[in-house]
């Protein structure tokens, strides 16, 4: 079993992800500001670190991230630009710091935007309207990509609550989007573009339980993930939806 840190565990990935993964067997830290939000029947199955990461130097994010085998990132919001942006940076430098062979496995988030939609390494993020919302997520990946870690982002569509399909009938990918886009788009200048990737995303909305399982299925150092950008779709033929998805999970309740 490994030692998992997980940032932003109050949030909602995070919460699925130190819930996993303490039901499976690991040892679990979730660096927080405010411990009363985790999970009450979860609070004392995992390790306290209380550490706002609004404030926290590199020192102290470095101090409270070693002696673990594994980092998991679900903090942090696109929509906060430059606030994001100095988040992932400022936690980037912290696990550098770490000496060489003992900085753990990590786990970042970006959205479907990062990955390639064409042969010509074009991204979401490149197009036009995508980019001004989004551009964190290229800015963040240049800063991981230019390190030594043992890194992998996540770069999911939309994610919502509901049962899991499970991570066996989720399309994956690596690098590339995990949907179909013809041929033609290469082409295309980037405001044709949109168009077909938008179609696109509602193929990519998949449970926060699904995108948990996925990381915690990978976190052994090295193996195909490392240092990859990993996307992850429906299975061929459903498009979700988030009300429908809400629906579900409120259905199952």
């Amino acid at each position: 079993m490994s030692r998992i840190v997980v940032l932003g565990a109050t949030g909602s990935l995070g919460k699925h992800v130190i819930r996993q993964a303490v039901e499976a067997g690991h040892e679990v830290s979730a660096l927080v500001r405010t411990p009363s939000k985790i999970p009450a029947e979860l609070r004392d199955r995992v390790a306290i670190i209380k550490l706002d990461l609004a404030t926290a130097t590199v020192s102290e994010l470095s101090a409270a991230l070693c002696d673990h085998d594994v980092l998991i990132n679900t903090a942090g919001l696109v929509t906060e630009g430059e606030t994001f942006v100095s988040l992932v940076d400022r936690l980037v430098a912290s696990l550098e710091s770490i000496q060489a062979g003992k900085r753990p496995v990590c786990w970042f988030m970006a959205g479907a935007g990062l990955l390639d939609i064409d042969e010509m390494g074009r991204r979401g993020v490149d197009l036009p309207k995508i980019n001004s919302t989004y551009w964190p997520h290229r800015v963040n990946f240049e800063r991981i990509h230019s390190t030594q870690l043992d890194w992998r982002v996540l770069c999911p569509g939309p994610m919502v609550e509901g049962a899991p399909l499970g991570i066996d009938r989720l399309r994956l990918s690596m690098g590339r989007l995990p949907v179909h886009i013809p041929s033609i788009v290469r082409l295309l200048p980037g405001p044709l573009v949109l168009p077909f990737f938008a179609y696109r995303v509602p193929e990519m909305i998949v449970p926060y339980a699904d995108a948990a399982a996925l990381m915690l299925a990978n976190i052994d150092s090295g193996g195909t993930m490392s240092c990859q950008r990993v996307g992850l779709a429906l299975p061929v033929g459903i498009r979700g939806k988030k009300s429908e998805w809400a629906a579900r999970a409120k259905d199952a309740a």
